[in-house]
Formats: C-alpha cells, structure tokens, sequence
C-alpha cells in the first residue's frame, strides 16, 4: 500500500463504497436529525424583495463565458441583485420545499451566511439566510473582509469583494439518513449551490469566485456556530467588475 493510500481522505472514499454484496459499515447508532431549517429567532430581519430582476442570459453563452474573478470594483451591489443570487443559491422554488439547487434526499445540510461589505440598503455585517421566510438575520454588524481575508490565508479579494457567501454544512441533518456516506453528498450539494451562484453571476454580468482554503474553525467562531455540529466547507467572493 503507498503511503497516500494510508492517508485519511483515501481510507475515507474507500471505506463509504457501495458493493452489491457488501453493506456498508455503520456504526454510529442513533442520529438525532436537526430542524430542516435553521433560524435566529432573536436576529432583526431584513425582508429580501422577491420581485428582483432575472437576467434573460442563455444558459450555454453564460456558461461558456463564466470565469473566477478576483479583482471588485468599488461599486456596491444592488439589494435585487443579492436577492437574485441567493434565490439561484437556495431559494425555495416550490411549495413542497424544494430549492433551487438539488439536495441528497432533499433533506438540505448546507446554510449559507454572508458577510456585506458593500450592499445597497444593507449595512455591514454578518448575516445568515432565512431561505423559508427569504430574509436575512442580522447576526453581527462591521465590517468583516479584514478577518475574513486573514482566515483565508491573506487572499485580499475579500476586502474588495461586495458580499462573501459562506456556505456551512449542518452534518447530522444529511448523517441521520445517509450515515457515513453523508459526507460525501454534503459536498456535492455545496458544489451545486455554488455553481448556481457563479452562473447567476455570469448572468447579472457582476464577478465571483469560489474559495476552498480557509482556516475552518476561526471562520465558524466568526459566524458563531459550534464547530461539532455545523461546519464552514465553502466559500465565493461576489462583486462589482
């Protein structure tokens, strides 16, 4: 065996395989599974408008034009714009409960949290979307690209970016069903929702970028979450270009 074989993302991969004559392993016993939706009962709001702008972009042109962008105009982005991206994202698209991005079981892990930098109507600060009311909770104020380009290991495209999406996973919500396997579903789901975003910022003609590396546990104490229940697995940087 090489010595990469030994290491734990390989053991991993290895040891959540499906075989038709061999279960997967389990055991984790009882799951407790969390609420689908998470809320801040005790957060002002702020109601996103829901007659926001939807670009007539065709789908092939915006996809064969979307690049990473890193540099941001000082421009800041309209509250529409915000309110368009986080539909694309996670916004509820029927009255069953399904979102705009597909999920493993439809059970919905990942919750998304922004950073405003630079948002008409919305004053800097930390917030977390509120997809069932289509809101943002107001969770801390300031401004927070400093911190954020820091615990993304100095990546300064934080500092000039007008909004910082930041994706957490809420593990056992998708573990109860899925158990080990979870995992693995936990990150498709975040790639879905953040190609969502890439292309409905192609549409809007504004620039995103995603980003993998970041120091996790200074990003959940940013947020305020407990680390052993919800995790930070993604972030993008949305400006002006």
């Amino acid at each position: 065996m090489n010595n990469y074989q030994k290491g734990i993302g390989y053991r991993y991969l290895f040891e959540t395989k499906y075989y038709p004559d061999n279960p997967l392993k389990d055991d984790l016993g009882i799951i407790p599974s969390p609420p689908p939706y998470k809320t801040y009962p005790n957060a002002s709001r702020i109601k996103l408008p829901k007659d926001f702008y939807v670009p007539q972009a065709p789908l092939a042109q915006t996809i064969a034009i979307r690049r990473s962008q890193r540099k941001f105009s000082p421009q800041p982005l309209g509250l529409e714009a915000l309110a368009f991206l986080l539909w694309a994202t996670q916004g509820l698209t029927s009255a069953q409960g399904y979102r705009a991005a597909p999920s493993a079981g439809a059970l919905y892990p990942i919750e998304t949290y922004l950073s405003v930098h630079n948002v008409k109507n919305i004053p800097p600060g930390i917030y977390h979307f509120n997809a069932l009311e289509f809101s943002l909770e107001t969770l801390k104020e300031g401004f927070y690209g400093n911190q954020l380009a820091q615990n993304a290991l100095g990546q300064n495209m934080f500092k000039q970016a007008a909004v910082v999406f930041i994706w957490t996973a809420v593990i056992l919500r998708s573990m109860a069903k899925y158990r080990n396997r979870a995992i693995r579903y936990i990150f498709l789901d975040a790639g879905h929702i953040c190609q969502n975003l890439l292309l409905a910022a192609t549409a809007l003609k504004i620039g995103a970028c995603p980003i993998g590396a970041f120091f996790d546990e200074e990003v959940d104490k940013m947020l305020g979450i407990n680390s052993q229940t919800e995790m930070t697995i993604y972030l993008a940087v949305v400006g002006k270009v």
